[in-house]
């Protein structure tokens, strides 16, 4: 069960409308790492545990203090848009680089939201469930929680410096330090499940008849030019786990055949008769 509290997470004020900034804002609402993608990530791996319990509730926590992010973007874009009329994306459009860049307002805030915030981009696409990941795979999904809190806490940052307007910056901030914290905290969580199961995923796999420790899961494979890659962590010293050791390969060798398919049905129509391979 839900339930709607009148105030905001935190406070979200501005000094002046700015609505290039409001079409901005819209990336980290609606853009693939925005706090709607995030909060629907969280929300669904939380209905989905069968883990336990415990990361049931913290997921759940998360995915619900993220339903206020998204309503604290929605006030922030809101106040942004007040008083925004199409002489705004006029005037936007005086400055050539920031109408080249910006291509003025988003006309939607006034066209289809009626200067409200949109579940979409900054560049109006919108919102998708394919950016979301609950794979029930505890590890892999906090993984990727952790990706995405670094990924919007970046934009939030990328945000900050693209506004000068000091009551917008102090919610920023505010979003800057949860972000922050959710990166601890799905760090802990790794560590904590990396402890229990290893740091591979899947942990049960393979099974017990197969050869875990071959030697390809060890080598680093130099397919480009040039040998940097050798100075890496991944192409010297042991795997995280203790299974074994990295070996560099400089010049890898295909191990594989040369393959040579069938030639396909005529009612396939690839027009590939013997006259044809000849040629």
């Amino acid at each position: 069960m839900f339930r709607h509290q009148k105030e905001l997470q935190f406070e979200v004020k501005v000094e002046r409308p700015d609505p290039m900034f409001a079409r901005q804002v819209q990336e980290v609402l609606g853009g693939q790492f925005g706090e709607m993608t995030v909060m629907m990530q969280y929300l669904f791996q939380g209905f989905n545990c069968r883990g336990e319990e415990k990361y049931k509730d913290m997921l759940m926590d998360i995915g619900t203090e993220e339903i206020g992010h998204v309503e604290m973007l929605c006030a922030l874009i809101s106040q942004l848009l007040d008083g925004a009329s199409p002489a705004d994306q006029e005037e936007a459009g005086k400055d050539p680089v920031l109408a080249a860049i910006m291509g003025g307002i988003n006309p939607q805030h006034l066209l289809v939201s009626g200067l409200g915030g949109l579940p979409t981009s900054s560049t109006g696409v919108p919102w998708n469930a394919g950016y979301i990941v609950a794979s029930g795979n505890l590890l892999s999904d906090m993984r990727s929680n952790l990706h995405a809190e670094s990924q919007g806490r970046l934009q939030v940052a990328r945000l900050y410096h693209m506004t000068s307007d000091e009551s917008v910056r102090a919610t920023l901030r505010k979003m800057l330090a949860r972000d922050r914290y959710h990166q601890y905290q799905w760090m802990a969580a790794i560590q904590e499940l990396e402890a229990k199961n290893g740091v591979v995923v899947p942990a049960s796999f393979p099974a017990e008849s197969e050869q875990e420790a071959q030697p390809q899961a060890y080598e680093f494979w130099n397919l480009s030019e040039g040998v940097e890659s050798s100075e890496g962590l991944w192409a010297k010293g042991s795997a995280p786990d203790g299974s074994g050791d990295f070996v560099y390969l400089a010049d890898p060798e295909p191990q594989g055949q040369v393959y040579k398919p069938l030639k396909p049905a005529a009612s396939l129509h690839h027009d590939l008769d013997d006259k044809v391979l000849q040629k």
